[in-house]
C-alpha cells in the first residue's frame, strides 16, 4: 500500500509550485551557505520573513534536516497567519507545498496527501489555477526571491519571475524591491548595462514605501556609482536615522562610507552589525577591506621609511586584523565567496606567507563548482602572485592565459591580457629569436578573436621553431576560420 501511494504522489509532487520543484537542487548550492546566509537573514529581522522560513525548509530537508524543516514551515505559516491574514490563501500556497514534499521525504505519505488536499481546497479560490497550484503574484514573487537569493545564475529567471509578479500587482513593494535587487546584481555582472534600470526600479520603491531605509542605502550606493553623491549621502543619512540598528542598513551604510574614504565611521557601523550577527561573512569582509585601505598605504608610501618602527608595528596589526577578518568571511561560505579568499591570499602574500597562499589557489582551483567568472579572478591573482612575488614569469603567464579562456568582457579578462601581452613584449625585446614569446602574443591574439594578428605571430613563433605542433595546429586553425569566413556568401 505504502508503495502504491508514493508512487501515486509523485506526479502529483512535481505539479506543485514550490522549492522542491524550482531550478536549485541540491547539486548547483552551496547548501551550507546557503542555510547561515538564510539564517541570517532571519536573525537580522529582515521583511518577508516568512519566505526565508520557506526556503530554510527546503534546505534542512536536502540535508536530511527534516524535523527541523518542518519547524521553519511551521514558522512561515504563523508569520503568514499573523502579518498577512488578509491574504492567507494567496500566500501559504508555496509553504503547502513545501509541506507535502517535506512529508514525502519522510516518508510519512498520509500528511503529505493531507497537504495536496489542503492546496486543492485553496486552488479552487483562482479562476485560472490548476488543480494543485495557482499562478499569482505571490508565487511568482516568492519564487524570484528563491531564485535571487540562490546564486547568480539564476538571476535572469528571477527578474522574469519579479516581472510577472508585477504585471499583476505592480504596486507590491515586495516584488518591486525584489526587481530592483534582481537588477541591481545583473548590472554587476552586465556587460553593457550602467546603473541607470536599478536605480530607477528603487525610486519606485521608495515612492510605494518611503520609509524603506534598506532601499535607500542601496540606492545611494548606485548612485554612488554615477557619482550622484549628494543625494547618496542624504540618503545613507536617513537610513541610519530611520532604523539605526537594522542590520541591512548598516552594512550597506558602512559599505558606501567605506567606498567614499570614511574608514573609522564605516568600522563603527560595521562592528555595531556583527553585535547583531557575529559570523556574518558580508560584515566580516567589509570590516577586512577597511583594514586593507588602511594597510597599503603603508605597505607603498616610501616616505614612511621616516618612521619604520611606527609604520612595522601599524603594518604588524592591520595585516593580522585583515587575516583575521577576511578568513572569518570565507570559512562559513567557501565555495561562493571566493573575493574574501582572494582577499585573504593577497594579504598572505604582503605578510610573503608565499605557502599558505600557494595552499589557498591550489584548493579554489580544485572546486569543480565555482563559477566561472570567479575561476577567472582566481587565475588572475594566482598570475598576478607568480608574477611580483615568486617571480615566475613563466608560471604567470600560464594563469594568465587561463584566465583568458572566461568572460571576455570583464575587467579581468582585460588584465589578464595586458599582463601576457607586456610580459611577451619585454622577452621579444630582450631576444628577437624567443618563439615563446611569439607564441604567447598568438594566443592571446587568438583568444581575443583578432586572427590576422594571431596568424603573424604564429608565423614568426614557427620561423624559429619550425615543428612546434601547437603552433602548427593554431596557425591551421586561424587559417580554415579565415577562408571559411571569406567564403561564406555575403
Amino acid at each position: 500500500m505504502s508503495n502504491t501511494l508514493k508512487d501515486s504522489l509523485k506526479p502529483k509532487l512535481d505539479q506543485l509550485q514550490c522549492h522542491f520543484t524550482w531550478a536549485p537542487q541540491k547539486e548547483n548550492i552551496d547548501l551550507d551557505d546557503m542555510k547561515h546566509r538564510l539564517e541570517d537573514l532571519i536573525q537580522a529581522g529582515v521583511k518577508y520573513q516568512a519566505m526565508s522560513y520557506n526556503q530554510l525548509a527546503f534546505i534542512n530537508c536536502l540535508q536530511g534536516n527534516c524535523e527541523e524543516a518542518i519547524q521553519n514551515l511551521k514558522e512561515a505559516e504563523k508569520i503568514l497567519k499573523e502579518k498577512h491574514e488578509d491574504e492567507f490563501e494567496k500566500r501559504i500556497i508555496v509553504t503547502y507545498g513545501n509541506y507535502a514534499w517535506v512529508y514525502y521525504h519522510m516518508d510519512r505519505l498520509e500528511e503529505a496527501r493531507s497537504y495536496l488536499d489542503k492546496l486543492e481546497t485553496v486552488c479552487k479560490l483562482f479562476p485560472e489555477a490548476s488543480r494543485f497550484t495557482a499562478m499569482i503574484s505571490e508565487v511568482y514573487g516568492e519564487k524570484g526571491w528563491s531564485l535571487l537569493r540562490s546564486t547568480r545564475k539564476y538571476y535572469e529567471e528571477a527578474k522574469e519571475c519579479f516581472k510577472k509578479a508585477l504585471e499583476e500587482d505592480p504596486d507590491n513593494t515586495e516584488w518591486n524591491v525584489g526587481y530592483a535587487t534582481v537588477l541591481s546584481r545583473l548590472e554587476v555582472f552586465s556587460e553593457t548595462t550602467g546603473p541607470g534600470e536599478s536605480v530607477k526600479q528603487f525610486r519606485r520603491v521608495l515612492e510605494l514605501d518611503p520609509d524603506d531605509s534598506v532601499s535607500m542605502v542601496l540606492l545611494a550606493l548606485k548612485l554612488q556609482e554615477l557619482n550622484q553623491k549628494e543625494e547618496a549621502f542624504t540618503l545613507v543619512e536617513r537610513a541610519l536615522q530611520k532604523s539605526p540598528d537594522l542590520l541591512y542598513v548598516l552594512r550597506y551604510a558602512a559599505k558606501f562610507l567605506r567606498k567614499e574614504g570614511d574608514l573609522e565611521r564605516s568600522l563603527e557601523l560595521l562592528k555595531r552589525g556583527l553585535k547583531i550577527a557575529p559570523d556574518s561573512a558580508f560584515l566580516h569582509h567589509q570590516v577586512g577591506l577597511c583594514y586593507k585601505t588602511k594597510l597599503m598605504p603603508l605597505i607603498k608610501n616610501p616616505h614612511l621609511k621616516k618612521h619604520r618602527s611606527l609604520s612595522s608595528q601599524q603594518i604588524t596589526e592591520l595585516i593580522n586584523h585583515c587575516k583575521y577578518h577576511f578568513e572569518k568571511a570565507s570559512e562559513n561560505r567557501p565555495l561562493t565567496f571566493v573575493i574574501a579568499k582572494l582577499d585573504y591570499a593577497l594579504v598572505c602574500s604582503l605578510n610573503k606567507e608565499y605557502l599558505k597562499v600557494e595552499e589557498i589557489f591550489s584548493n579554489l582551483l580544485r572546486s569543480e563548482q565555482m563559477h566561472p567568472d570567479d575561476r577567472q579572478s582566481v587565475h588572475l591573482q594566482a598570475g598576478l602572485f607568480e608574477l611580483h612575488h615568486k617571480r615566475s614569469e613563466s608560471n604567470a603567464i600560464v594563469h594568465f592565459l587561463e584566465g583568458l579562456k572566461f568572460r571576455r568582457s570583464s575587467k579581468e579578462w582585460e588584465l589578464c591580457r595586458k599582463y601576457l601581452i607586456k610580459i611577451a613584449t619585454r622577452q621579444i625585446d630582450s631576444n628577437q629569436r624567443d618563439s615563446k614569446a611569439f607564441g604567447i602574443l598568438g594566443h592571446v591574439y587568438q583568444l581575443a578573436g583578432e586572427k590576422r594578428n594571431a596568424i603573424e605571430c604564429f608565423e614568426k613563433a614557427l620561423q624559429i621553431d619550425h615543428d612546434n605542433e601547437k603552433y602548427l595546429s593554431a596557425l591551421l586553425e586561424l587559417r580554415l576560420s579565415l577562408q571559411a569566413k571569406n567564403d561564406t556568401p555575403s
